[in-house]
């Protein structure tokens, strides 16, 4: 133990000469004792990082696992360490590692050539100046059963495509499995996510809906029909016989737009499969989409301006028991058309404010009409909170009419990325200063949950549905959601439970620390409720005078 605290000590020794130290300082002294700490878990890889992802001390085997001194690293990005495929799990694991404090271990891939899976755990702590240091350990694997990185979510895969334009071509691989073995949820996810890797031979691995996942790689060439068949025989390997469809859209190396058509096309693949991809107008790819939605955009902005939506309200009540404490306001189309897909082609063609102020405006003059007391929350576009004219109009809105704040509360929506940080939290920093609450939608569904929960000060999380439903039986999925909990709860938000639809999956989330549910068990959308009409009061009865005999005469 001795001589690996000693080797740790040297490591900082190195770094201060190459970074042209001299004597051992106050602080050179801490890292030591913060690494030995680490050391003493037998770590092979120590890292401190700053909160914007830069190594600022390294230490332990980078030469012999990495292929360079600890301090080449000295300045680089932590995900530099990690295979390509598990960089944005490592931007994940980043945000929850500031907001928590600690890192469970979990288990992520090194960015050496066989990329060799080792197990990541973190510890938050303070340091120099005021600022928070985050220190990471990459280590063997202490047991087979620790969980392997689960694949992304979409808004992960889009985020991670639009890091990588002007990279080069991309193209994103579509499979579809049709009768998977009935199998517990975790073992299956996994062997069926190892299966995937192996038929693709690498990639950024998505889950997009049950059955249908994702590949995200470089380069436009490909065989689907190739991939198909590798990929069948991959599962067979396993003992996973099913039936695999596959298909592939080329991602040009840049066009404006891509993120909202990459979106688009997936939103339409979780609602089914390859079949509405192609009805949604992708069959000439991605660019063609685009084409398609600007060339839309004036029937798209007269379809807005004529209101030709409805909206349904859905309650959002106490897990405890008691009346709603809000309703959130539901998009809904004519003749059964599909809403993600209009809310999407609505971004494309740059009218995401436009959508957003029109649904504000139907929603508060429902939330005026019913009940006293209710409150709407109505889904906002990224898009539409990082821009200062929307901000503009709603603050309008909202300081024109008394009592409209009191009637609503707003909800940011991961369709898009909120690009411009600063601009967003401006927005809902006004709103709160007018008494309207705000709302992250959808928490852990993508890495933009966690950005959205450090920048913007949120008064409701609402943690994803996937991972409600899922939660009953499957630990990882419990786990992950009682860690939402507790980064929600120290922000001071209160937490909801989306797609609540049995007294079990409303008791386990009782049980993990949620307040709120929304789901069919507790009412499907519907009109809000109207106010109660007080009944006419009943006439009085009327007196009869009944004259008695005179008396004197």
């Amino acid at each position: 133990m001795a001589g690996h605290v000693a080797a740790v000590d040297r490591a900082a020794a190195s770094q201060e000469a190459s970074e042209g130290g001299g004597e051992r300082h106050p602080a050179a002294l801490a890292n030591v004792a913060r690494l030995a700490a680490f050391a003493f878990a037998a770590s092979d890889l120590l890292a401190e990082v700053s909160l914007d992802g830069r190594i600022v001390f390294a230490a332990g085997a980078f030469r012999t696992r990495l292929g360079a001194p600890p301090e080449s690293f000295i300045g680089q990005r932590v995900h530099g360490i990690v295979a390509p495929c598990d960089r944005l799990v490592m931007t994940q694991a980043l945000g929850a590692l500031a907001a928590r404090g600690r890192l469970a271990p979990m288990v992520v891939r090194l960015a050496d050539a066989a990329e060799t899976p080792v197990a990541l755990s973190g510890l938050a702590q303070p340091a120099p100046g005021g600022s928070w240091r985050l220190s990471l350990a990459f280590g063997p694997l202490p047991a087979p059963h620790l969980p392997h990185a689960a694949p992304l979510p979409a808004v992960m895969l889009v985020r991670e495509a639009m890091d990588r334009l002007g990279e080069g071509p991309q193209r994103l691989d579509l499979i579809e499995l049709h009768h998977l073995p009935a199998l517990a949820s975790d073992e299956l996810a996994a062997r069926v996510a190892d299966a995937l890797r192996a038929a693709t031979g690498g990639g950024v691995l998505g889950e997009i809906a049950p059955g249908r996942y994702s590949v995200l790689r470089d380069g436009i060439e490909g065989d689907a029909g190739s991939l198909a068949r590798a990929t069948r025989e991959a599962l067979a390997a396993d003992g996973l016989a099913c039936e695999v469809e596959a298909h592939s859209l080329p991602i040009p190396d840049a066009a404006e737009g891509m993120g909202r058509a990459l979106r688009s096309a997936l939103a339409a693949y979780a609602r089914d499969g390859w079949r509405a991809v192609a009805g949604a107008g992708f069959e000439q790819g991605l660019a063609g989409f685009l084409a398609r939605s600007l060339s839309r955009r004036g029937e798209l902005l007269a379809d807005i301006a004529a209101r030709r939506f409805t909206l349904a309200y859905q309650p959002i009540v106490p897990l405890a028991g008691g009346p709603p404490h809000h309703f959130e306001a539901l998009l809904r189309l004519p003749c059964g058309e599909g809403t993600q897909e209009f809310v999407l082609a609505a971004e494309a063609a740059g009218l995401a404010a436009e959508l957003d102020l029109a649904v504000l405006e139907a929603a508060l003059g429902a939330a005026a009409a019913a009940a006293p007391g209710t409150r709407v929350a109505v889904n906002v576009s990224a898009i539409s909170l990082g821009s200062p004219s929307f901000r503009e109009a709603l603050l309008r809105r909202l300081d024109t009419e008394p009592g409209a704040a009191a009637r609503l509360a707003v909800e940011v929506t991961e369709t898009a990325e909120l690009d411009c940080e600063g601009e967003g939290a401006e927005t809902a920093e006004a709103i709160r200063g007018r008494g309207v609450p705000f709302c992250i939608d959808d928490f852990g569904a993508g890495a933009a949950a966690f950005r959205h929960l450090r920048t913007l000060r949120a008064d409701i999380v609402k943690v994803d549905g996937g991972y409600v439903r899922s939660a009953t039986n499957s630990e990882r999925d419990r786990a992950f959601v009682a860690a939402m909990v507790d980064l929600s709860l120290a922000v001071g938000a209160k937490v909801v439970a989306e797609q609540v639809e049995t007294a079990e999956t409303a008791e386990v989330m009782r049980g993990l620390g949620v307040e709120l549910g929304q789901g069919w068990l507790f009412g499907r959308p519907a009109p809000l409720p109207a106010p109660q009409v007080a009944e006419p009061a009943a006439p009085a009865p009327r007196r009869v005078l009944l004259a008695g005999p005179r008396a004197g005469r």
